[in-house]
């Protein structure tokens, strides 16, 4: 499975980046996942669902599951966080997984910048990011993509990862 992923400071657009370029590359006929990360207080459930008890009274993993859909929510209790492998591992393949977030895991991505964020951008620091996407930082060498462009955005993820 080919990965990667796409990077930028919280309100950069990176979601809406994914959801633009997600429809994209499936009419190439890729097959597309996605994984994202999220903040520690995240929480897909809710307080007084049945799922939420289970969890609450100590389950390790409890799967929620429809005639559409399933989800599987694991605690991490007394373990440490799984590595990227592990949780990629967890994961039907796919042609390509895009990464939102976990800029510690070690695979290409873009940065998403814009200067009303106002903050630094990630590139001088992270020598994985490939191409920057929106406004242009001072001082970027790499190359450099308007956030409407989805089809040269669309082909950088393409060449990228290798597919």
């Amino acid at each position: 499975m080919r990965v990667f992923g796409v990077a930028g400071r919280s309100g950069a657009g990176k979601t809406t980046l994914l959801i633009r370029l997600i429809p994209w590359l499936r009419a190439r006929g890729l097959s597309i996942s996605t994984i994202k990360q999220a903040n520690e207080k995240f929480d897909v459930d809710r307080p007084g669902k049945d799922s939420y008890e289970h969890r609450a009274a100590g389950a390790s993993e409890v799967m929620v599951a429809s005639a559409r859909r399933w989800a599987l929510m694991h605690e991490y209790r007394d373990q440490s966080p799984f590595t990227m492998d592990e949780l990629i591992a967890r994961m039907t393949p796919v042609d390509l997984l895009l990464v939102e977030g976990f800029r510690a895991w070690p695979h290409k991505r873009l940065e998403v910048w814009r200067a009303a964020v106002v903050k630094e951008p990630l590139f001088p620091s992270d020598p994985l990011v490939v191409a920057v996407a929106g406004d242009a930082p001072a001082g970027c060498s790499l190359p450099l993509y308007d956030l409407d462009d989805i089809e040269g955005l669309g082909a950088l993820v393409l060449r990228e990862s290798g597919l």
